[in-house]
């Protein structure tokens, strides 16, 4: 079964020498995390997303299009990237989830794909499941 790991934290705001340090470290955990991913064969995709600052929020409301700059709620923590995985269970999903850097000092958030019934699949493909 397919599970999307929201990785929520704080966004990173004027960075010193220290760090850049800490980022060249956290980058490395998230590579190897990414290298075991795909070596357990759970990798489907992954990314990592610019800060809420670059957002762009659409809305349709009455039938009128809104479109604002910025993300769609103020949060201390932000959506901050992701992994579609595929795993066994929700337990294997947790564990996975559980060695991402960010659940260190943020959240991740894990959430099964929605298998839509054959002919409504969003992905044109129906899925993998």
């Amino acid at each position: 079964m397919q599970y999307l790991l929201l990785i929520y934290q704080a966004e990173v705001g004027a960075r010193t020498a220290a760090d850049d340090e800490a980022m060249a470290s956290e980058l490395a955990a998230y590579g190897a995390f990414t290298v075991e991913t795909r070596e357990r064969h759970q990798f489907i995709a992954g990314e990592a997303l610019e800060p809420t600052s670059t957002a762009t929020s659409v809305r349709i409301r009455d039938g009128h299009l809104a479109v604002t700059d910025g993300p769609f709620a103020e949060t201390k923590e932000a959506l901050g990237g992701f992994y579609l995985l595929e795993c066994a269970d929700l337990d294997e999903a947790i564990e996975m989830a559980a060695k991402i850097p960010a659940a260190k000092r943020g959240t991740i958030e894990v959430r099964p794909i929605w298998q839509l019934p054959a002919g409504y699949a969003m992905t044109g493909g129906g899925g993998a499941s």
